[in-house]
């Protein structure tokens, strides 16, 4: 008599997906009754102020539907790429190659676009995002077998791209007369909520896409993926404006140099995004793998859009903060003493997939949050002509990092999934630790004195 054997396929209940949909729901219909009550004057007259004021709204919805069509686009390639190595019969081995080679150029050439971006106008640079995309779109439905390392090297750099140029051209753009100046924070989370909304929204592109029928299948994301950016280039062409006012490269050195490595406030910035950035990576990187390590199984698929739900919770939490008399440098370091925590648990402690999924969830809250907080950070310390080479430069210790931890973990198997949960967790004590530094080496510049 045969035994049979009963396997258990974890997924997330019905009820946190609804849960996370009516918190968030709640979260912003109530905001506008606690703005009128605890803030009754806020900005009231910041219309008459600015007689073109309207200019404002319809930038903000025209950048975020730009911003989420981006978006689109890095997540489609993040839930299909996996995928599509696995279709190829690519191993392991080259997997890690792929992954070298993706954060080498993001640390040896995307490092240095935030300057370009700076010196040449972010809108341009922004459209140069949706090319890369269209040639890799292009690429992939043209070669039988492409070429991956092609395909990564140009994703790199376009993720390297979309973690600076938009939040630029943004600032940039409520910096110019006519726009509202009150509402730069509230694009700040909305950003972060509709990317995430995004990327969920990508994932059932590519599942639709895909279908059943994988040898057919196979291509239409990529099929997407180029229409998309078709469209992107449309959009950013017809509403292009090449009359920004930008620096020479003299100019750009001196004060860069004066204003970005002079000031240690600004080390200590790009410090905790540096840290911040090479924990996300990380989370990435293992979550499946420790999600299903000791042969546990579990839907991935619907792990992935309650991590980015949470992530969207997050963000809703952010403008009731900002208008709380707290400081962002303490909300800052609450939320990274809490992910860090989160993150020595997983690293140190075996939990059951239930439990793993509640901190990992817990941990991309706490991103949705700090991501909205940094930007409005980086505006009151960080003068807008330099703000993207600051980013991307700050973004190169943790992209070098990253690329040694994987040559250690993939080649020389020398440490484990574990010890590079542990440095993450680390990463984020330190973003703490330069966060309550920055609050105290002298008054907070709460004045807007960031245009050179």
């Amino acid at each position: 008599m045969g035994i049979v054997i009963e396997t258990f396929i974890w997924e997330p209940s019905s009820s946190v997906f609804i849960f996370i949909f009516f918190s968030s729901f709640l979260l912003l219909s109530l905001f506008p009754f606690y703005l009128s009550k605890h803030a009754p004057t806020t900005k009231s007259s910041s219309l008459s102020d600015h007689p073109f004021s309207s200019s404002s709204p319809r930038f903000q919805l025209y950048f975020l539907l730009l911003y989420s069509l981006a978006s689109v686009l890095d997540g489609l390639w993040l839930v299909y790429g996996e995928f599509e190595l696995v279709y190829y019969g690519i191993n392991k081995e080259d997997t890690v190659t792929f992954m070298l080679i993706g954060f080498g150029a993001a640390l040896f050439v995307g490092s240095l676009l935030g300057l370009v971006s700076d010196l040449i106008g972010r809108k341009k640079t922004c459209l140069v995002f949706f090319i890369l995309h269209l040639i890799v779109g292009i690429w992939k439905m043209v070669a039988p077998s492409p070429s991956f390392w092609v395909a990564n090297l140009c994703l790199s750099l376009a993720t390297s791209i979309f973690s600076f140029s938009f939040e630029t051209w943004a600032v940039v753009e409520h910096d110019k007369p006519g726009h509202r100046q009150d509402i730069l924070n509230e694009t700040f989370w909305l950003m972060t909520f509709f990317e995430s909304a995004s990327l969920i929204g990508s994932q059932v592109i590519g599942n639709w896409m895909v279908g059943g029928n994988l040898e057919k299948g196979i291509g239409s994301p990529s099929i997407a993926a180029t229409l998309l950016a078709i469209l992107g280039i449309a959009c950013m062409s017809r509403h292009y404006d090449g009359t920004t006012k930008i620096m020479t490269f003299k100019d750009y050195r001196m004060s860069f140099s004066v204003y970005i490595l002079g000031d240690r406030r600004i080390w200590l910035l790009a410090c905790a995004q540096a840290c911040l950035h090479f924990s996300i990576a990380v989370f990435w990187i293992l979550w499946a793998p420790t999600l299903v390590a000791d042969g546990r199984e579990a839907f991935l698929g619907l792990i992935y859009p309650c991590l980015l739900g949470a992530r969207m919770l997050g963000s809703t939490v952010f403008p009731w903060l900002i208008n709380a008399s707290l400081r962002t440098e303490d909300c800052l370091t609450c939320a990274f003493v809490v992910q860090a925590l989160l993150l020595s648990i997983i690293a140190y402690d075996y939990e059951e997939i239930g439990v793993l999924v509640t901190q990992f969830s817990l941990y991309h809250a706490c991103i949705g949050l700090i991501l909205p907080l940094l930007a409005r950070l980086r505006t009151m310390y960080v003068p807008n002509e330099l703000r993207g080479g600051m980013i991307s430069l700050s973004l190169a210790p943790a992209n070098a990092a990253i690329l040694f931890i994987l040559m250690q973990r993939g080649y020389y198997r020398t440490i484990e999934n574990s010890t590079m949960i542990a440095f993450a967790a680390v990463g984020l004590f330190m973003a703490a630790g330069c966060m309550y530094v920055l609050k105290r080496c002298g008054k907070q510049p709460y004045q807007n004195w960031h245009k050179l």
